[in-house]
């Protein structure tokens, strides 16, 4: 695995889930000090680019599909619970594009936003209250020891509940493909992988990669790697926020048509995996439809489309 990698276990973790103050002055950002920023690139070139590596999209784009599959779930396990006689009431998932969970293949993409607002914590179930209580879980996560365990062919694998009403809620819209579907997401991820440390490898890939190399050494800062070590050596948004190193880097992937090359290579280098590959696309398309037609059975006319 490349080092340039992300954290594999925080990634796989979003990937395989089944229920994704500055003013403009002269075309240049400025931050409310008066600091200078490259142009930000626009959105809709950013997602045609998002769009091209067709492992990444499949795995970080959601869709109506994804929309319906997840509300389906949710109001299966409502009703399960409550069978149980517990009351069960997660929030509605209101899923995007998916921008902000898909992985930094290429480093910082756009200025930093301004700092969000925390989100708003859930209350932590009543001490004593029923939700507190195993009978609760259990109803809800099943027995721990008969979790199911889906693998991948790189050793990756992920568990998911056996029984109990989360298990209920995926087999009724999945059925009997529930564990392929899994499987199919973690093969996806695995490859997703792979192909960014075969990339390294790619001709056209490394001479932009030189070219970006280059350019930080005109800017001032010699011997950058590439743009994704570049940021992972930045942790945290403290040491990001209104760093040089980071408005040179997104100078020059502009100057030099960085991403463009990035992003239409490793395109290349996912689809010859899924050539190689015809029974994942296969069983993804027939697993994603299945998904859509029960998920509309069991949401009838509130379904959205």
């Amino acid at each position: 695995m490349s080092g340039t990698t992300r954290p594999r276990r925080a990634a796989l973790a979003v990937a395989v889930a089944l229920v994704g103050g500055a003013a403009v002055v002269g075309g240049t950002m400025l931050s409310s000090s008066g600091e200078p920023r490259p142009p930000q690139r626009p959105v809709a070139a950013t997602s045609r680019l998002h769009a091209l590596p067709p492992i990444t999209d499949r795995l970080f784009t959601w869709t109506d599909t994804h929309e319906r599959s997840a509300e389906a779930q949710r109001q299966v396990a409502i009703a399960c619970m409550a069978e149980r006689g517990f009351h069960y009431a997660p929030v509605a998932h209101k899923g995007t594009a998916g921008e902000d969970q898909r992985p930094q293949l290429f480093g910082l993409e756009s200025s930093l936003p301004p700092r969000a607002a925390p989100p708003v914590a859930e209350k932590p179930p009543k001490p004593g209250s029923p939700e507190t209580t195993a009978a609760y879980g259990k109803a809800l996560f099943g027995d721990k020891d008969k979790r199911v365990t889906a693998k991948g062919v790189q050793g990756m694998k992920v568990s998911r509940p056996g029984n109990g009403c989360l298990a209920e809620a995926e087999t009724r819209i999945l059925g009997d493909g529930r564990m392929r579907w899994l499987q199919v997401r973690i093969m996806l991820f695995e490859a997703q992988e792979q192909a960014r440390a075969d990339l390294e490898k790619d001709t056209s890939f490394k001479s932009a990669t030189t070219r970006w190399q280059q350019c930080m050494k005109r800017h001032g800062f010699a011997g950058q790697r590439d743009p994704q070590q570049l940021l992972m050596s930045l942790r945290d948004d403290q040491a990001r926020r209104g760093n040089p190193v980071l408005n040179a880097d997104l100078s020059c992937k502009h100057d030099t048509g960085y991403l463009d090359t990035a992003y239409t290579r490793l395109a290349a280098v996912q689809q010859r995996w899924l050539d190689r590959n015809p029974a994942v696309t296969k069983d993804w398309t027939a697993l994603l439809a299945r998904q859509d037609k029960t998920s509309r059975e069991v949401l009838g006319p509130t379904s959205p489309r």
